[in-house]
């Protein structure tokens, strides 16, 4: 009886991550970092890496895949260990404190600090910080309005207890 309560109660929670779990139609140029599933991205574009507000900003969040690109697209150097920004020159995504889980990310000047430093697991689509690897880069659990798009927080998470739909992550060179 308690595992069947249980089990109903990590379904409820875990079922608005699982609305529309489908792969986006991304209309965005590369380079892009982009979510496997489009989870409730309102059409269908996808959630990629973003700067908070329009144009360059040192906040960075997930946000619908903007078709015409500018501040959604990012890459990632494998050999740096960096996810830098397209749009901004020499701008990378920087963990805003040690790396533990619910920490956010700004977008600042390129280093060697290991708060830029992430890992790439490209069997498991997840990228986590070098510092530890049990934490990946996830998007949050909910969506709000951004306009006419919409966006989630980005932050580590502990990468075992995270749904999948939210820590799988498409490299598009």
């Amino acid at each position: 009886m308690k595992a069947a309560i249980f089990t109903t109660l990590i379904l409820l929670l875990i079922a608005p991550v699982l609305v529309n779990a489908a792969p986006p139609n991304l209309q965005t140029p590369s380079p892009v970092i982009y979510l496997v599933e489009n989870l409730d991205e309102q059409d269908n574009l996808g959630w990629c890496f973003d700067t908070q507000g329009p144009g360059f900003a040192e906040t960075l969040h997930t946000h619908s895949c903007k078709p015409q690109g500018g501040d959604v697209q990012f890459a990632y150097n494998a050999e740096t260990q960096w996810i830098y920004s397209a749009e901004f020159a020499g701008k990378c995504a920087t963990l805003n404190q040690s790396a533990a889980s619910g920490v956010s990310f700004d977008l600042l000047d390129c280093g060697d600090s290991q708060l830029q430093k992430f890992v790439y697991n490209a069997e498991a689509m997840e990228f986590m910080p070098v510092a530890d690897q049990s934490l990946c880069i996830a998007a949050g659990a909910n969506s709000r309005p951004a306009g006419p798009y919409m966006a989630r927080t980005l932050e580590l998470a502990d990468c075992a207890a995270t749904h999948v739909s939210l820590k799988q992550w498409i490299i598009k060179e």
